[in-house]
């Protein structure tokens, strides 16, 4: 018998008959002697109508009440499954993470947890129960409701994953695992059976939808063991998500092509080059909350160097707009800046035994006449800046150059 945790997505709990599916699902966990802690999300377009439904009132929701409010979305969906799973016979209860006790910080609609009281969770467990938690909430030290952010329901079921010591975290979503790439760009891409941790870390962070790149750091500091898969199937294993060490010696050197088009690219011309110029540009940037991505700096001959960055494409008005004191103030030739502009990364922890990626990867690109903005890598990770009209293309060339077709 083993304790297990699923995590059910909008889509898989979007209506009373998927709701239905649901718990016909975990019935047959259930009849198999594991113990089952079951996480939901809201049903899908819930928690977008209720944000609707504050910004009519006002423009910049305030963000406590606008936590209390969003919460109620996984409020209801635990206690309809809970009630789905006892009109099959099976004893539930249902939990909303101040009930459960998940601690968190007060930051609220961006949370983090800080601890969990699993003991209702176990006493449940062991009198028989499948226990429903909502996800995406918790509870600040001073009672108030707090929510993790978007996709924030990933991250509960890992960390009550992790507090339980599962056996294993199943993300149940409307795909059926982790592909090559994504299928509507590439139709022969496949579905991996297997991808580690710093692989799916890599794709979460580059715009890969699957799962929260929370909830995936998570998992891999508490090793917790996660699956993905289809809520819509009955015969799939899904994609198990492992660590480095569990892989094959033979583990192929690419296991997928990731991309965002979500980008904005912004260099600033004639930066004098003397040391603290970098944090002078990116300050206040990084004060505003702005994440920066790629980062590329040439000295010239003349002293001056030209300092390129990329901020996803929804911050790019308001990081042009920070600059402009700033450029003034460091006496710049000036700026250049753009947002049709995506970012195509080649993910695999093969690249550390296999030579040449990265040139195969810039001839294959060169042979479909793209031209490269910019290029940065990591031990498992190549990621190349180009024209957005070029992006799909782009990502079925390397697709194709790698080998990561179906079978046949």
């Amino acid at each position: 018998m083993a304790l297990i945790v699923q995590k059910y997505g909008g889509t898989s709990v979007s209506s009373t008959e998927r709701i239905k599916n649901v718990a016909r699902r975990v019935a047959r966990w259930r009849a198999l002697g594991h113990q089952l802690v079951v996480v939901v999300s809201a049903m899908a377009g819930e928690t977008n109508r209720l944000i609707a439904l504050a910004r009519e009132l006002q423009a910049h929701p305030e963000p406590r009440e606008l936590d209390v409010m969003v919460s109620t979305g996984e409020q209801v969906t635990m206690a309809l499954l809970s009630m789905a799973l006892m009109e099959l016979g099976l004893k539930a209860r249902s939990y909303t993470g101040a009930q459960v006790k998940i601690l968190t910080d007060s930051a609220h609609t961006k949370a983090r947890i800080v601890s969990i009281d699993e003991a209702l969770i176990r006493k449940d467990l062991a009198e028989g129960r499948v226990v429903v938690v909502a996800g995406f909430q918790g509870v600040d030290e001073q009672g108030n409701i707090t929510t993790l952010g978007r996709g924030g329901s990933d991250t509960t079921g890992v960390a009550l994953a992790a507090a339980l010591k599962a056996d294993e975290c199943q993300i149940y979503t409307d795909v059926d695992g982790v592909y090559t790439t994504d299928p509507r760009i590439v139709p022969e891409a496949r579905r991996l059976k297997t991808v580690t941790f710093e692989e799916m870390l890599e794709m979460a962070s580059l715009g890969s939808r699957v799962l929260q790149i929370r909830a995936v750091e998570l998992a891999g500091k508490y090793q917790v063991k996660l699956r993905v898969l289809s809520s819509f199937e009955e015969e799939s294993d899904g994609t198990l998500i492992t660590f480095e060490e569990d892989q094959t010696m033979e583990q192929a050197s690419i296991s997928g092509i990731a991309f965002n088009r979500d980008e904005a690219k912004i260099t600033i011309l004639g930066v004098p080059d003397r040391p603290g110029i970098a944090y002078q540009i990116l300050g206040p940037i990084g004060d505003a909350n702005i994440d920066v991505d790629m980062i590329v700096q040439n000295v010239s001959h003349d002293g001056t160097t030209d300092f390129s960055f990329t901020v996803h494409r929804s911050d790019y008005a308001k990081t042009l707009k920070l600059l402009e004191p700033v450029v003034k103030h460091i006496k710049a030739r000036g700026v250049e800046s753009g947002d049709k502009i995506a970012k195509v990364s080649v993910v695999g922890v093969g690249m550390r035994s296999h030579a040449g990626i990265a040139s195969a990867a810039f001839r294959t690109l060169a042979e479909e006449g793209i031209n490269i903005e910019m290029i940065s890598t990591s031990e498992i990770k190549i990621s190349i800046v180009i024209n957005e009209k070029y992006m799909e293309l782009a990502v079925r060339a390397l697709h194709k150059a790698f080998g990561l077709e179906q079978p046949g």
